[in-house]
């Protein structure tokens, strides 16, 4: 970092984030060294920052916050290696196998989102993914059942499928998909240490496919994987650079049977200043918190907000439980901010 920089975190932290705050709201969003800057304040600056991200939430957001549900519609047997993914056949924990479920199992969990207040519903299948010409009885059901939600729900259509090419990606908006979600997970300089079965480069095309396809994009990653502060800004650099629509932020919750199993959880004040960052860096872009959201925030989840998430993952995660969706409902409201309901 530079030592201008250095000089404004110890003299005028107050003066310097309102100058942050005016780039944002005119969407100039922070440069490399003023993110790696805000991720480097300390908890006495953690409020002024709240407030910041929050007045640029509001400026290009508004009130409404969304939520998001999702069903684990094929879980476990993944032949990648991910070191925080207890869905990986390298995993040695307890997590769920199971083939993929009906069309209509799908429609069910699209409805019950609806009703639980969900604004967007995704279908999310383990493995590599979907290519051309590969798992076609697979893809065809899935192709099915976004078919049937578009004719059943009002739910915004969502599916997180692993890697695809943009015949699929055509296919699938074809049937009605809206939004495709694939994380980049770290960032690319990390990555190897995270993943050695595929290139970051295959993650990267997966997401121009589905932009290319006229697809939005969900694209985000996990943080606290033992990235650096420094990498956590090149993957949002990264989404900048991508043009990426909605921004998932995730936050390790070590699973048993991972390589990751024993890693430290991220402190509660540092999620709340990556969130904050990821809002000015990328400031009129969805900004999502979704899993491990309630273990490692606890009594702080309702801050998300004013870090500057705009959305939020509620009910289960893959292979992990949420909370009841009626309570993320409350907390919303009694914030004075209101949930976005389905077209």
């Amino acid at each position: 970092m530079n030592e201008a920089l250095m000089i404004v975190n110890v003299k005028n932290t107050h003066k310097f984030l309102k100058e942050l705050e005016t780039k944002a709201i005119a969407n100039k969003p922070l440069t490399w060294d003023e993110a790696v800057w805000v991720l480097n304040l300390g908890p006495e600056s953690m409020f002024d920052l709240l407030a910041v991200a929050d007045k640029v939430r509001r400026h290009h957001k508004g009130m409404e916050i969304s939520l998001c549900s999702i069903i684990n519609a094929k879980s476990g047997r993944c032949p990648e290696d991910c070191s925080f993914c207890s869905q990986s056949v390298h995993a040695t924990g307890d997590s769920p196998v199971y083939d993929l479920v009906s069309a209509e199992k799908i429609v069910d969990g699209a409805k019950e989102a609806v009703s639980a207040g969900a604004h967007k519903f995704g279908i999310v299948t383990s493995g590599y993914g979907y290519t051309e010409g590969s798992a076609k009885a697979e893809l065809d059901n899935i192709i099915t059942a976004i078919g049937e939600m578009k004719s059943k729900t009002p739910i915004h259509r969502c599916a997180s499928l692993g890697v695809i090419d943009e015949a699929t990606a055509l296919k699938l908006k074809t049937a009605g998909l809206i939004e495709y979600h694939h994380n980049l997970e770290t960032a690319r300089s990390f990555f190897p240490s995270i993943c050695t079965t595929h290139d970051y480069e295959e993650d990267v095309n997966c997401v121009r496919a589905a932009k290319s396809a006229g697809l939005l994009v969900c694209c985000g990653g996990i943080l606290g994987l033992g990235e650096s502060c420094e990498q956590r800004v090149e993957l949002a650099f990264t989404l900048k650079e991508l043009d990426v629509d909605s921004v998932p932020l995730n936050f390790l919750n070590p699973r048993e049977g991972t390589k990751l199993e024993n890693a430290k959880p991220l402190e509660a004040f540092e999620i709340l200043k990556i969130i904050a960052a990821y809002r000015l860096i990328l400031p009129t872009k969805d900004i999502k918190v979704a899993g491990g959201r309630e273990v490692n925030l606890r009594d702080l989840q309702s801050l998300i907000f004013a870090a500057g998430a705009n959305s939020a993952m509620v009910g289960g995660y893959l292979t992990t439980s949420g909370r009841k969706s009626s309570d993320d409902i409350a907390m919303i409201k009694d914030l004075g901010l209101t949930v976005k309901e389905c077209d």
